[in-house]
């Protein structure tokens, strides 16, 4: 398996040219289609991270892939990240968050530290994963910080996983900002253009129906 740039973002992420980030936090999602939540948790984790992958698995471990097809999604990702700093864009073969750790650890050079951004909802979907073996979690967040920011409430992790959690402090509100809305006013007609990063507003409108 192996991790897939379409979109690297420039020496903006690097303390000088040609230098690997220290820190990168890779950020997947089904991004169907970006919202300004996704875009507001990936500024936050630049507070911890040089860069940010966001990253869009082939497969996903807990829904279908439906809509907009793998190579719109790639698309409206990389007009995002092009729009901002520090953002790149990536596919994995991996859908589970350690599957896309691991294929980023070999994707890039073995100094950068690797953390896992996600929602509060993704946290907890992590931790309480069935991986067939006991122990799974404990293991990747050993070696890969989740960091972690507060969608419709603060994420509490178990005793004794704490130290390797991060807390992001997210600027706004994004509790109500999900893709499923986003689609969900498009069919209802109703105003969704500003739950999307502006860059992909026209996009959205095409793949999506007005």
């Amino acid at each position: 398996m192996a991790l897939t740039f379409h979109y690297r973002c420039g020496d903006c992420c690097r303390s000088e040219p040609g230098d690997t980030p220290a820190r990168v936090g890779l950020l997947p999602g089904a991004w169907n289609p970006p919202t300004v939540a996704h875009l507001g948790i990936a500024r936050a984790a630049l507070e911890w991270a040089d860069e940010v992958v966001l990253v869009l698995p082939r497969a996903f471990p807990h829904k279908g892939f439906e809509g907009a097809s793998f190579e719109d999604r790639i698309d409206m990702l990389c007009e995002v990240a092009a729009s901002e700093q520090g953002l790149s864009v990536a596919s994995s073969d991996g859908g589970l968050y350690l599957e896309i750790a691991e294929e980023a650890a070999e994707a890039l050079q073995p100094q950068t530290e690797i953390g896992l951004v996600c929602g509060r909802d993704a946290a907890e979907r992590i931790a309480t994963w069935d991986y067939g073996m006991p122990g799974v979690f404990e293991s990747m967040i050993a070696r890969y910080p989740l960091l972690v920011a507060g969608r419709a409430g603060k994420y509490v992790p178990a005793p004794g996983h704490s130290h390797r959690i991060v807390t992001l402090p997210v600027a706004g509100s994004f509790d109500e900002v999900s893709s499923s809305e986003i689609r969900r006013r498009i069919r209802a007609g109703e105003r969704w253009q500003d739950l999307v990063p502006k860059t992909i507003v026209s996009r959205v409108a095409e793949l999506y129906g007005r």
